[in-house]
């Protein structure tokens, strides 16, 4: 872990009013920035985010959790930001997380998700906020880390424009169905909620890269999580409850078959787009921590791939990966190099 204090940081708490408050770093995620909490002789805690140009930008952050905490969902909020220098302090929401929580307290799991869950019908019953469309153009070039990164890794070589293609056929189907679309944070999963006073009480990190899309694709995060095994029945009792909230906001008109259908899509679609995001992180970035997690990953790719709106994709994969690569136990880290 980096223990340096990031040059401007005494500045930027000096004008803040936090001056003599203490700075210590905390462990780092997948991306560039760093987080420090920072705490007053008093006791009163926030967090320091140095979210450094030109590799970082703090402005989707704050526009995203002024838009989230303007309409009665808990992001953390802003004490005071320098943007340009790349420095936000926001309030602190603790150190208890859903995924340490849940596996602490794995009898609470249900009650904790459920509580996820309902995050997600109150965000979706809210006009989509203002951040630009999801679109698929955004879809297919997420998709093409696959290609890109996990295939070369792999000394596989693939028919790369029929990747495009079958994704094209894929996800085109659901486009009309995130339109006027809602909110979509992205990154929704147990390492990104906090909890507050309370198993209910639930705070919403790293949701800077927000788009407008189709409200499966938080849902599909959630439930299929890279991080942390959720378990067949917990993920199925979790999308009914989803699917009820969603028909009673709906008024009933909710077909939950197509809702299936694109969830399995948007699935296949992010699962693959992290298989290649976490080979990327050890080839470009020098973490290979990651590649721990691809089984997880390929595992619940596979399942999304089963579903009849996949065809075109599986059967690319059936025509590009050879067996041996799509076991999941065959994809650990060590067995990357070609």
């Amino acid at each position: 872990m980096d223990l340096t204090i990031p040059e401007g940081a005494s500045g930027f708490l000096q004008k803040a009013g936090w001056a003599d408050a203490t700075i210590d770093p905390l462990p780092g995620d997948a991306s560039f920035r760093r987080y420090f909490r920072v705490r007053k002789p008093d006791g009163r805690p926030a967090m320091l985010m140095h979210a450094p140009p030109p590799r970082e930008n703090p402005e989707p952050f704050l526009r995203a959790a002024r838009w989230l905490d303007a309409n009665g969902l808990r992001a953390p909020l802003i004490h005071a930001d320098h943007a340009d220098s790349g420095f936000v302090l926001l309030e602190d929401f603790g150190d208890v997380r859903v995924r340490e929580y849940v596996e602490a307290w794995p009898q609470d799991e249900v009650v904790v998700y459920r509580a996820a869950i309902d995050t997600l019908i109150r965000l979706h019953r809210l006009p989509p906020g203002p951040f630009t469309d999801y679109s698929l153009a955004e879809y297919l070039r997420e998709v093409r880390l696959f290609t890109e990164w996990f295939c070369p890794a792999r000394g596989l070589y693939v028919d790369a424009a029929g990747w495009t293609v079958a994704w094209e056929a894929a996800l085109s189907p659901l486009l009309s169905r995130q339109r006027p679309g809602v909110t979509v944070l992205r990154d929704y999963h147990a390492e990104n909620i906090m909890l507050l006073e309370g198993l209910e009480s639930q705070g919403l990190l790293d949701f800077q890269d927000a788009l407008v899309g189709h409200p499966a694709y938080d849902l599909v995060s959630l439930l299929q999580d890279a991080r942390r095994d959720v378990s067949p029945d917990v993920e199925a009792a979790m999308f009914d409850h989803y699917c009820r909230g969603a028909a009673a906001a709906a008024g009933g008109a909710f077909d939950a078959d197509t809702f299936l259908a694109d969830y399995a899509r948007l699935g296949a679609q992010r699962n693959a787009k992290i298989v290649g995001i976490f080979v990327r992180l050890w080839k470009r970035d020098g973490k290979p921590r990651y590649l721990a997690m691809i089984p997880r990953v390929w595992a619940l790719l596979e399942r999304d791939l089963a579903h009849p709106a996949l065809a075109p994709v599986a059967a690319w994969f059936d025509a590009n990966i050879p067996a041996e690569f799509r076991d999941p136990a065959g994809v650990q880290g060590g067995r990357f190099e070609p």
